[in-house]
C-alpha cells in the first residue's frame, strides 16, 4: 500500500506539473518567437523613420530586455510562482535607480527626442545655452558642437531639448545685419549709395531678396 501510495502522489505531481512544465516551454518557444518578430518590425520602422544608429540599438535591446522580463515573470506564474514579489521588486529597483541617475535620465530622454524629433542635425550651425558652434556628434547622453573659435563644446541634452536652439542653417539662407558708424557732418545719402554698391557687387550677397541699407 506504501509503494501504492507513493507511485499515485509521483503520477499526481507529474501529471499537475509535467502539464505546466510543458505549458511553460511551450510558452518560451511562443513567447521568443514573438519577441523576434517584434524587434525584427521595430527594426524596420525605426530604419524607416531614420533614426539614429545608436539610438536604435539601445531602443532595440531595451524592448529586447522589457519583453523577456515580462516573459519570464509569465513562465514563472505558469509553473505556480507567485509573480507579486517579483513584480514589487523590479518596481522598488527601477523606482531607485531612476532617482539616482535622475540627471542622467533627463538628458538620455532629450537625447532621444533630439534623434526622434530632429531639430538639429549634424553639421547644423546653432546657438543653444548661450553658445554657438557646429553640430559634430549627437549622442545618447550630450551634443558636441564646434565652437566659432574652433573649441570643443559639450552640451547635455536634457538642457539642450528644454532650451531655445536657434538654428542657422535649416534655411539655407539667412539675414545678416551688419552696422557702420560714419561722421556727423557725412553725406547720408551718398553713405547708402556706396554701401549699396559695395553690397551687391560681393559674389555671396543675393540679389533675391534685395539688400537694403
Amino acid at each position: 500500500m506504501d509503494l501504492e501510495n507513493i507511485l499515485d502522489k509521483v503520477v499526481d505531481f507529474a501529471t499537475i506539473y509535467g502539464i505546466k512544465v510543458i505549458g511553460a516551454i511551450l510558452i518560451w518557444i511562443i513567447g521568443s518567437w514573438v519577441i523576434k518578430k517584434l524587434i525584427k518590425g521595430s527594426r524596420k520602422v525605426m530604419t524607416k523613420s531614420n533614426y539614429d544608429e545608436s539610438l536604435q540599438k539601445f531602443l532595440l535591446n531595451l524592448i529586447n530586455w522589457i519583453l523577456k522580463i515580462l516573459l519570464i515573470i509569465t513562465l514563472l506564474g505558469t509553473l505556480g510562482v507567485p509573480t507579486t514579489s517579483f513584480a514589487a521588486i523590479i518596481a522598488a529597483a527601477g523606482l531607485a535607480i531612476g532617482l539616482a541617475l535622475q540627471g542622467s535620465l533627463g538628458n538620455f530622454a532629450g537625447g532621444v527626442l533630439i534623434m526622434i524629433f530632429k531639430p538639429i542635425k549634424i553639421g547644423d550651425l546653432i546657438e543653444a545655452q548661450g553658445q554657438i558652434g557646429v553640430v559634430k556628434q549627437i549622442e545618447i547622453f550630450t551634443t558636441k558642437l564646434t565652437g566659432l573659435s574652433n573649441k570643443e563644446i559639450i552640451m547635455p541634452n536634457g538642457a539642450l531639448s528644454n532650451g531655445t536652439i536657434v538654428n542657422y542653417t535649416t534655411e539655407g539662407t539667412r539675414r545678416v545685419d551688419l552696422t557702420f558708424g560714419v561722421g556727423y557732418d557725412s553725406d547720408i545719402k551718398k553713405t547708402k549709395e556706396v554701401f549699396l554698391d559695395v553690397i551687391t557687387s560681393h559674389p555671396l550677397v543675393l540679389s533675391d531678396p534685395a539688400p537694403t541699407v
